[in-house]
């Protein structure tokens, strides 16, 4: 009897670059879930390797040294994805025209692309970020969108696609970007069963925000905004039009507005907005009540109000949202 040749399926080559003071939470999170992936039979497996200028160790900027597998420069491809690292070196690196000249290399090699966190200061300068729009730390979106005015730069989702480029945001946000690129690769199964290996009770949807209003407040000595705030997470299901916060303030809406801006970078009414969906978001994942009940406790009124809310935040209906948080708790 002739025996049937077994053909090895090939690697998916995957490239994680790091550089001095790159952030070890940005490699890990990409690595450990790839790794795990393979553990759980991805096929193809992941080829993953880190890369590092010179193939020479970095010091991450948690102070701890990694160990490169190969020279940045030696690396050819094809490849299947390449990802970018951020950290706080990640000025420095988008500065090396080396760094940038072969991640722009690569770049066109490579089925995929990819930054974590503040990586995407360097994929902007390598051109590759032109015209498309991009994400990055919440705190470094407004020096990427004044250094490089030609990216829309959007400072909320965890991570963004445009075309086979992807930018994901601060730091474990690489652990979601990854689980979507697994599911992507080897179907929603297997991305969560890596899910429940790393301990992960949740894969967030991409345009989930980065960061929510109820871990963030105003600046303490702006007594008046912070009992403002006060009030509407703690009223969400009150008037709270811009003339009735300003009413109860004792200010003018002009004023109550003008330090809403000043201070939280939005109008009242968009706070508000923010505020209520957030709210829903939460309700959504964490109980059974129905649509018309998350409205009314929320303050949007109607199903379908809450509905074109939710729709202008997440990019995606509350029926949506609730089934992905669902199907991806269990």
């Amino acid at each position: 009897m002739t025996k049937r040749r077994v053909v090895p399926v090939p690697e998916r080559r995957v490239v994680v670059v790091g550089y001095d003071a790159a952030e070890l939470l940005d490699i890990a999170c990409v690595t450990s879930s790839l790794e795990s992936a393979n553990w759980h039979g991805a096929a193809p497996c992941y080829q993953v390797r880190l890369v590092t200028p010179g193939g020479h160790p970095i010091t991450c900027g948690t102070g701890l040294t990694l160990m490169a597998q190969e020279a940045l420069e030696r690396v050819t491809g094809p490849l299947d994805t390449l990802i970018v690292s951020g950290g706080v070196g990640h000025v420095a690196a988008a500065g090396n025209r080396s760094i940038v000249g072969h991640v722009r290399r690569l770049a066109r090699e490579s089925r995929r692309i990819a930054s974590v966190c503040t990586g995407a200061t360097i994929l902007a300068a390598t051109g590759l970020l032109d015209g498309r729009r991009a994400t990055t730390h919440w705190r470094s979106a407004r020096f990427l969108a004044a250094g490089h005015p030609e990216i829309t730069v959007d400072p909320d989702p965890i991570f963004i696609r445009d075309g086979n480029i992807s930018t994901a945001a601060g730091v474990t946000s690489a652990l979601d970007l990854t689980l979507a690129f697994i599911e992507e690769d080897h179907g929603a199964e297997l991305a969560r069963r890596v899910a429940r290996q790393l301990v992960t009770y949740l894969q967030r949807p991409g345009n989930q925000a980065q960061m929510s209003m109820f871990t963030t407040t105003p600046p303490p000595e702006n007594g008046l905004v912070r009992r403002v705030v006060d009030h509407v997470t703690c009223h969400l299901s009150d008037d709270l039009t811009t003339a009735t916060l300003a009413a109860g303030a004792g200010v003018s809406e002009r004023h109550l507005t003008r330090l809403f801006v000043k201070h939280l970078g939005r109008t009242p009414g968009r706070f508000v907005r923010q505020a209520r969906t957030e709210a829903a978001a939460h309700l959504l994942a964490s109980t059974t009540l129905p649509m018309s009940g998350v409205a009314v406790r929320c303050g949007f009124g109607t199903a379908e109000t809450l509905r074109q809310a939710f729709v202008d935040r997440y990019g995606m209906p509350p029926s949506r949202y609730r089934a992905t948080t669902a199907h991806a708790a269990r």
